[in-house]
């Protein structure tokens, strides 16, 4: 086996062609089309790309689509625009103007909801807080809330006045919240006096004051009050949103920046050492958030949209915030945990509010699987027309349950693989032109160009494992990394063919299939050597979950002086089955089945729940560290539940 590439041996043979009643008033209603519009985009870019800039409001119109010198691009160059003015006044100045902007459900129940004027109003008045605080085109400002509408509020008041936001995820503790602070030297950070989840207070305010005492560019602290929770308040530093709105007045106009203007900083998750901030910039972002969310959401003016993300990750940067509402869009805006109070709380949310379109991340889906059909079954999710995923690789058998119990079968599902670097979705089906496979995420968006390389460049066989490349540059790309131009060359363009090549390394493993179809296999750091086979894990993960008992599952590599690494596999179970030692014997065999017997793992450990960020990713950095030596020493900042590391870490292995 060459070093080269990386093995797949997972095979999928279900198709589901689109629904033929869904197609008929989709945006794309048959591959054709798809085919048609994509030979366009990658045949001519500059052309497609102002076609699709048109659609926008700009101050000044761009004299040209793009600059490239690669790895550093400049979309719709010359021109100039304000994404909250396409975002909100567009639409606050239209026939939308009464329109739901966003439908707030908190935690306990209470709902708010936000038509295009209020949020307009919203919008401004904010603006004109952060002016009177000093805050200039080019400051950056840190927001760390929970999900509360003034969170989007806070983003869109920050791009009206050119100000550059960067939302630090509201779990991240004091230490955490500082170094993204200090890394970005923000003048201002925006925050609440706490965030509930599961019933409890989240005290945000005193994480940020242990934080800020050692920030020394942070002149003020904007807090909103959700909790009522005492709080201390800096007489000169610190200020209650409800009383610094009062003092400012709703006329506030949108600042034309260009279109290569800083629209936001976003820390990656489970950052180790130096905080890597990604930065994106205005015009290309604006552009291609929006025409990816109305075309693979298949987008209609009636839709009620909801994105379970947080809007701390780059999933609720763009697809709870950005795109829809540069689309005037009605969003569904969730505070609190999928299981608060009850297991069947998105479901109700999803009733109530009329949800025709839900986007959520596979370990969701799992999750749903574990806590067993009840709960769904309990509610009318009739209105559902599509469905979505995010995140990290789904599983086939995940990817069916979805289908079958969430869509009752006539829902199509978008899986969508994209990264907090690209901004919008890279590769997914749209819903009424692309035939889709369980666990694929089948085919590029318009003017995306992907690959599935050797290390040294040169293309893989169909079915062929090798790394996921990107070939053409994108209006949403990543700009740098802020404060460090280096890092973003080394990290992601010196990687398969040096940085002058202009091909992008995603980090992930993948193949194409003989169709042209994408499967990803999971980030490549998670490549394990096992006796000379180079394995994704993510296909033995999903050779486990296809076993009736398991919900989820996650399979990390230790080292192994026989083997050079062993497998070890931890095993979350559906409901009424049993960890015995026969189940263990049958998982492996399993895996042996459906990929070989050198990919049975060689530990399996059951457990009642995997460490998960709050986004919903499995930590398996920190599985790792369990495997190899029984303990964490790592980062565990992001980690939505300490207690499932301390449950693993005190139970011996078997």
């Amino acid at each position: 086996m060459s070093q080269q590439s990386i093995e797949s041996l997972l095979k999928e043979s279900r198709v589901f062609p689109p629904d033929e009643e869904f197609a008929t008033r989709a945006h794309v209603r048959s591959f054709e089309q798809y085919r048609e519009l994509y030979d366009k985009s990658v045949q001519d870019p500059e052309g497609f790309w102002m076609d699709m800039a048109r659609g926008f409001h700009w101050f000044s119109q761009p004299r040209d689509v793009l600059q490239w010198d690669p790895p550093d691009a400049r979309w719709f160059v010359g021109g100039s625009t304000n994404i909250t003015y396409n975002a909100v006044d567009r639409h606050a100045q239209s026939l939308r103007r009464n329109k739901a902007a966003i439908l707030w459900e908190g935690e306990f129940g209470e709902t708010r909801t936000l038509t295009y004027q209020q949020l307009h109003r919203e919008v401004c008045l904010f603006a004109n807080v952060l002016r009177k605080l000093g805050v200039r085109t080019g400051d950056r400002v840190a927001i760390y809330m929970g999900m509360v509408p003034e969170i989007a509020v806070a983003m869109l008041a920050c791009a009206r006045i050119g100000a550059v936001h960067t939302v630090i995820f509201g779990g991240f503790a004091a230490d955490a919240l500082r170094d993204r602070v200090n890394d970005a030297k923000a003048s201002i950070v925006v925050t609440c006096d706490g965030a509930y989840r599961r019933g409890q207070v989240i005290p945000l305010k005193s994480i940020v004051d242990k934080a800020v005492a050692q920030c020394p560019s942070v002149r003020h602290v904007v807090v909103y009050k959700r909790t009522a929770e005492p709080v201390s308040m800096e007489p000169g530093r610190d200020h209650y949103w409800h009383e610094v709105v009062q003092a400012v007045n709703a006329s506030s106009a949108p600042l034309p920046v260009d279109s290569e203007q800083p629209l936001f900083i976003l820390y990656t998750s489970g950052t180790t050492g130096k905080p890597k901030g990604v930065v994106h910039t205005t015009g290309g972002y604006m552009v291609a958030t929006a025409i990816t969310h109305k075309y693979i959401f298949d987008l209609h003016e009636n839709d009620t949209y909801f994105c379970t993300a947080d809007v701390g990750w780059i999933t609720g940067h763009s697809y709870v915030v950005y795109g829809p509402l540069l689309n005037g869009a009605t969003v569904v805006m969730y505070e609190g945990a999928p299981d608060y109070p009850d297991r069947g709380r998105l479901w109700s949310i999803c009733e109530r509010w009329g949800v025709t379109i839900f986007y959520t991340a596979p370990t969701a889906i799992r999750a749903f699987m574990r806590w067993g059909e009840q709960w769904p079954m309990k509610h009318d999710l009739s209105g559902l027309r599509l469905l979505g995923t995010v995140g990290e690789p789904i599983n086939p058998e995940a990817w069916m349950w979805y289908q079958r119990v969430i869509g009752n079968g006539r829902c199509p599902i978008v899986d969508t693989w994209w990264q907090t670097e690209t901004g919008a979705v890279m590769i997914s089906p749209l819903p009424g032109a692309i035939p889709t496979k369980p666990g694929s995420v089948t085919v590029p968006f318009f003017g995306v160009v992907p690959d599935v390389v050797r290390k040294d460049g040169t293309s893989c066989a169909p079915n062929e494992g090798g790394y996921l490349v990107l070939k053409r540059p994108w209006p949403s790309m990543l700009r740098t990394v802020y404060g460090d131009h280096d890092r973003y060359v080394n990290q992601y363009w010196a990687e398969i063919g040096g940085s002058e090549g202009g091909i992008y390394f995603t980090g992930d493993g993948a193949r194409r299939d003989e169709d042209g179809y994408f499967w990803i296999m999971g980030r490549v750091d998670d490549v394990v050597n096992v006796a000379g086979h180079r394995l994704g894990t993510a296909e033995i993960e999903s050779a486990l979950v296809a076993h009736r008992a398991v919900a989820e599952a996650a399979v990390v590599g230790r080292p192994d002086e026989m083997k050079g690494q062993a497998l070890c596999a931890f095993v979350t179970l559906r409901p009424g089955n049993q960890a015995t030692p026969q189940l263990k014997q049958d998982l492996a065999e399993q895996v042996a089945k459906e990929i070989g017997r050198f990919a049975r793992p060689d530990v399996i450990r059951f457990a009642d729940a995997l460490p998960k960020t709050r986004s919903g990713k499995i930590m398996r950095r920190l599985l790792k560290e369990i495997a190899s030596n029984g303990q964490v020493t790592g980062d565990t900042t992001t980690l939505e539940d300490l207690s499932v590391v301390a449950r693993l870490t005190a139970e011996p292995e078997e």
